[in-house]
């Protein structure tokens, strides 16, 4: 089989999928009920909202940047097999 040579290698390809993880846990943990008019729901500014969520997302976010700049190691010593 022929060996291409694409721009990431497989590990920026797990580190990409490991941020999108943890993105997405950042926005689950932000979900929840709101306040309507009639009801006022005061978890819409407790603690895992307001600071642990967007500080998950900005990890993940993070995480995600160093994915795409992370160099891949050469594998021009390599031989094709």
């Amino acid at each position: 089989m022929e060996e291409k040579n694409f721009a990431f290698g497989r590990m920026n390809f797990i580190l990409l999928g490991v941020g999108m993880l943890v993105v997405v846990i950042g926005f689950l943990l932000m979900a929840g009920g709101s306040s309507t008019n009639e009801a006022y729901n005061p978890d819409i500014f407790s603690a895992r909202r307001i600071k642990l969520a967007p500080i998950v997302c900005l990890v993940g976010f993070l995480s995600i940047i160093y994915a795409i700049v992370h160099k891949p190691k050469d594998t021009e010593g390599r031989t094709a097999k």
